[in-house]
């Protein structure tokens, strides 16, 4: 199981991460992505797909047209992990 990032090595992280927001209310991070067009955000959400399947880690997301919403925690470590901190770095990678 993944370990839940604390402390510095939570900051270090996070300040690693470009336009993700941790949310208030639980331990997780969030980011909105606006892609082209509808297939963009489909083909992005496809790629993230495979990533995520290959990692056994999977996001929480919400599309509708050219946007995504993504939050990422993990829920059997009970916050944020490295797998987190991993996938949203790939996702920020194939929208550059």
């Amino acid at each position: 199981m993944a370990k839940k990032l604390e402390g510095t090595e939570r900051s270090n992280a996070l300040a690693s991460l470009i336009g993700w927001d941790e949310l208030k209310d639980r331990n997780a991070i969030t980011k909105n992505y606006q892609l082209s067009d509808f297939n963009a955000a489909f083909g992005f959400m496809s790629r993230v797909a495979i990533k995520a399947e290959k990692m056994d880690h999977h996001p929480e997301w919400f599309n509708v047209y050219n946007r995504v919403e993504v939050t990422l925690s993990t829920h059997d470590a009970g916050g944020i992990t490295q797998l987190d901190i991993e996938l949203a770095k790939f996702m920020d990678e194939i929208t550059t």
